[in-house]
This record gives structure tokens, C-alpha cells and sequence, in this order.
């Protein structure tokens, strides 16, 4: 899901796009296969003695785990993007309720990353941003190619900063 071209200013593009990474999803997956081995199990042995309302209430009951295991999650994933354009960050998420946190560039302090070693493994991390705001900073957790995008908004926000003057030296005597 890409960022609206309604959400951009004036003279603003989208410069990189993410979300987390996919290792977010290997748990509800494993969840969705249990339950559709559970449920196929259960459909037959249920299908062997007991009526058609029994199926139905096992199926009934399968769609409702699978979707609470694996459908919510999958979509709580794909709709929580964070993007990132020459003149701030914007996190937005949410499934019914969609909600954001744009900080602009020039407000930004520090960034970091932190990787622990299974992110080292599958090349990704958390990203740290620290703005002037008396918010906490925004940790955008589990990000695909940490290195890159963290030197992608480093970039952009010295780019944003405004430069410092050189001051003239004056002259000795």
C-alpha cells in the first residue's frame, strides 16, 4: 500500500516505502496451518459419526481462528507502512481506524539502528528517530535493509538541515 498522492505537500515525492519485515508473519502462518490441520482432522472425524450441523460448526469455528491467527495479523502487517520523502517521515497503520505520526526532517536530532543477532541474519532492524517534539522517538521496528534505509533519512535529513554558515576567520595581526 503506497502512501496517497493527497497526503503529499507541494514539491514533495516519496523517496523509500517499507514495511516490517516479512519474519513478522512466520508465526501466524504456523497458526493458520494448525488450525487447518485441527480443522481437517476435526471435519473428519466429526463427518464420520456426527450430522451436517457438526461440520458446520467446525468449519464456523475454523474460519473464525484462522481469521483471529493469521488474516488479522496479515493485514495488520501489509497496512502499517512507513514512508519516506524528501521532507519527513510518515508511519501510518491500522485496520478499520487508520492513524499516523508524520515528523518532518528538519526536526529530526538523532537516528539509529539497533540489530539483534537473528536481524543481522535476515539483514534487518529497528530504526530509532529522535525529534525536537517531547514525544518519545519514533521506533520503527523490523525494517527490511536497515543499513540502507537508515542512510537514505540520514542523508535526507542533512540535506534538510539548514546548512551551517562558514564563519570567516579573521585576520591575525
Amino acid at each position: 500500500m503506497s502512501l496517497s498522492a493527497k497526503l503529499l505537500l507541494d514539491g514533495e515525492h516519496v523517496v523509500e516505502e517499507t514495511r516490517t519485515h516479512v519474519k513478522v508473519l512466520v508465526v501466524p502462518f504456523l497458526f493458520g496451518l494448525a488450525v487447518m490441520a485441527v480443522a481437517g482432522f476435526t471435519y473428519g472425524v466429526v463427518g464420520d459419526t456426527g450430522g451436517s450441523w457438526a461440520r458446520i460448526a467446525v468449519v464456523a469455528i475454523a474460519v473464525v481462528l484462522f481469521t483471529i491467527t493469521t488474516l488479522v495479523p496479515f493485514l495488520r502487517w501489509y497496512l502499517w507502512t512507513y514512508s519516506l520523502t524528501n521532507l519527513r517521515i510518515i508511519e501510518q497503520r491500522g485496520i478499520l481506524t487508520r492513524t499516523g505520526r508524520v515528523i518532518p526532517l528538519m526536526r529530526i536530532n538523532d537516528v539509529n539502528y539497533e540489530k539483534h543477532l537473528i536481524d543481522r541474519v535476515l539483514r534487518c532492524g529497528t530504526l530509532v528517530i529522535h525529534d525536537a517534539s517531547q514525544q518519545a522517538g519514533l521506533r520503527l521496528h523490523d525494517i527490511p535493509r536497515i543499513e540502507e534505509f537508515h542512510r537514505s533519512v540520514s542523508r535526507l535529513v542533512f540535506d534538510n538541515h539548514p546548512s551551517q554558515q562558514e564563519v570567516p576567520r579573521g585576520e591575525s595581526s
